[in-house]
């Protein structure tokens, strides 16, 4: 049961942003750029796939954070029972939200797309808006001072150099 609570979470939010939402942008709009030299493309590919690679990382490291720590998982009708501070979330408050925002920009820089870049900065400009009015609130009142201290302490989307301990 704990495993299909977690892959029915990761089928409805990280996949459909990072899989569906762009192959639905690209097979309707068209997928790159034109093109811009074997060197260019180069650094571009590289540099989206380590991001892409980054991005990944991330998610699934809260992923588990949220079932290991938090008993929950990332959807929001089964979100964690407990406050998670503890590897990226030292660092950063949304630190799976950036991992999706850096497989998005990676997706973006890979295919050189201006499409997806498009669709990163959409995604980014809603989780700006998002997150402050309704998410954040949310988790002040599941938590209460504890999530108070932790949100003085930790930026939303700039990372700490060095983590924050309570």
């Amino acid at each position: 049961m704990r495993i299909l609570r977690h892959a029915i979470a990761i089928l409805v939010a990280p996949v459909t942003v990072t899989v569906l939402v762009p192959i639905l942008l690209s097979v309707t709009t068209g997928l790159g750029a034109p093109d811009s030299g074997a060197a260019v493309t180069a650094v571009l590919g590289t540099l989206g796939a380590v991001f892409m690679a980054i991005g990944l990382t991330l998610v699934v490291w809260t992923i588990a954070l949220f079932d290991r720590v938090g008993d929950g998982t990332l959807a929001p009708w089964d979100a964690p029972r407990k406050l998670v501070v503890r590897g990226p979330y030292l660092h950063v408050r949304n630190p799976m939200i950036s991992g999706v925002l850096f497989i998005l920009l990676g997706e973006a820089l890979l295919f050189r797309s201006p499409v997806l870049l498009g669709w990163f900065v959409a995604f980014f400009a809603v989780n700006q808006t998002y997150i402050p009015l309704w998410e954040e609130r949310g988790l002040e009142r599941r938590f209460g001072q504890d999530y108070v201290t932790y949100k003085h302490h930790v930026r939303r989307w700039l990372p700490r150099f060095h983590p924050w301990h309570a």
